[in-house]
């Protein structure tokens, strides 16, 4: 692998506990069964960025993310430790962004405030539905109300830009339903949406006893009639999965998509750097239980660390960089795997010749139908 130019760097924190973990939920989050000792879990987390400095000496941090389990369960003390650690070590330039994601059911206006002035300036509000019917289903312990008055107090709090994550596809929806979600959503005017369809994963309650769901030419019109309200309230798509007005995309997960370093802190977190002197990408992953992750900082060396192959440098790649609606340069695959072009040519030809993909300019951009079959297109890669 040979690097020429410094890799975009963020960093992702991983707050594990959540009230209670909903039925389709396949993430690394633990039930507040116990008392948790939170400040022992942050200064773990410190400990760990401490052990990484080392690795990426003189790159600025581009956005910190605050993801779960339910991070806005975390107390203003142990937040403010966190980040007033961080800025120390890393040093945060004035455009940083900072994502904290929140349950509406676990916040109220004192407590947006308290995350404002610690200095997270984006949230990431997971709704999922407005509908009380729905949100039952789903096992989520807010209702409708709730949702309304967490974008309300967000706002209140000074927060002007946030998310609103949504699903459609679940349990007995129709097309009505769904299109009514998204409506609720856009009068709310958030700056991003996050709309995904639901899946049944695998070691989840929903994956072993599936609930009535939609079937596939129904999700499919979902999606489609949801974009349209989308498109036409002034939101692009940009991703997948992800809408935004214009200069609001979600700078940290765009790293994700484009392949970026990432520095993944505590219980089950994963990260990728990349040392370009060594011409060579890393994997790092710590324990998933909180209580083994606290332990493992105690040693000398903590966490496993893996090196990346240039087999799967190039299918991470593009199962991020294809999920880019509006596609990406080519050279970004040299950029970020510090491998040759050739190494795909054959693939390339391939997914033209299917009529997947058009190559123009040096850009790679999915047709409508390589949207269609996109699982299709990443398997070249495997």
């Amino acid at each position: 692998m040979n690097f020429t130019q410094p890799i975009p760097l963020t960093l992702y924190v991983h707050y594990p506990w959540c009230v209670q973990k909903c039925p389709y939920c396949d993430f690394n989050s633990h039930t507040l069964k116990q008392t948790v000792d939170e400040a022992a879990y942050i200064e773990a987390m410190i400990k760990q960025l401490e052990q990484t400095l080392p690795l990426i000496w003189g790159r600025p941090i581009k956005s910190i993310f605050f993801g779960g389990g339910t991070p806005s369960l975390i107390s203003q003390s142990g937040l403010n430790r966190f980040l007033s650690q961080a800025r120390a070590l890393l040093g945060f330039g004035p455009e940083i962004e900072i994502t904290l994601e929140a349950n509406p059911g676990t916040v109220d206006v004192e407590k947006f405030a308290a995350f404002f002035d610690a200095g997270i300036n984006r949230l990431s509000i997971g709704i999922q539905s407005f509908a009380d019917e729905k949100l039952k289903a789903l096992g989520r312990i807010h209702s409708s109300d709730e949702a309304y008055r967490a974008v309300e107090a967000a706002k209140g709090a000074g927060f002007k830009n946030f998310n609103l994550d949504l699903m459609f596809a679940l349990p007995k929806q129709t097309l009505a339903q769904a299109v009514a979600d998204i409506d609720s959503a856009i009068e709310l005017r958030p700056t991003h949406v996050s709309h995904y369809q639901l899946t049944l994963e695998p070691n989840t309650p929903f994956y072993k006893q599936p609930p009535p769901l939609p079937d596939d030419d129904l999700a499919w019109e979902m999606q489609q009639a949801c974009q349209l309200r989308l498109a036409e309230a002034g939101y692009q798509h940009y991703e997948v999965s992800a809408y935004a007005q214009p200069g609001r995309s979600c700078y940290h997960n765009l790293n994700y998509w484009e392949f970026g370093d990432y520095i993944g802190l505590g219980a089950g977190a994963h990260g990728k750097i990349t040392s370009p002197p060594q011409g060579q990408v890393w994997r790092t992953q710590m324990p998933a239980s909180p209580g083994a992750y606290i332990n493992e900082m105690q040693r000398p060396e903590p966490g496993r660390t893996t090196l990346v192959s240039d087999e799967d440098a190039r299918f991470e790649f593009m199962l991020n960089a294809l999920r880019l609606q509006n596609g990406f340069d080519l050279s970004l695959f040299t950029l970020r795997t510090g491998l040759p072009l050739d190494v795909i040519e054959a693939e390339l030809d391939t997914m033209q010749t299917r009529q997947w993909v058009t190559i123009s300019d040096n850009h790679l951009q999915l047709t409508e139908l390589g949207k269609q079959y996109l699982n299709d297109v990443i398997g070249l890669f495997l």
